[in-house]
């Protein structure tokens, strides 16, 4: 799970409360959240992300790289509270190859 990397939470659990503590001190939820991933650019990988919002309203933006290799992916969703932003995130970091920021 690439979201962990360079973290001092030792395992996903730790990391994800750790999350919604943060999350809950530092919004004012309900409101739109900025979610923000890089993937290896590939329309596989956008659709899968895309499924995670559905019934959820956002707005996307992707930007591919010089290269062309990786897309960065910024997603402006409405969310009610911090559990919804940590279920998100944990549901993003199942697709393989994707980098949480």
């Amino acid at each position: 799970m690439d979201i962990l990397q360079g973290n001092q939470h030792a395992n996903p659990e730790e990391f994800y409360n750790s999350l919604k503590e943060k999350l809950e001190g530092h919004h004012d939820f309900p409101e739109d959240y900025l979610f923000k991933f890089i993937i290896p650019t590939d329309e596989a990988k956008i659709t899968e992300i895309y499924k995670v919002f559905d019934g959820i309203k956002f707005t996307m933006g992707n930007r591919e790289s010089k290269n062309g290799k990786y897309t960065a992916c910024n997603i402006n969703a409405f969310v009610l509270d911090a559990d919804q932003v940590v279920k998100i995130y944990q549901e993003v970091a199942k697709i393989e190859n994707v980098i949480l920021l």
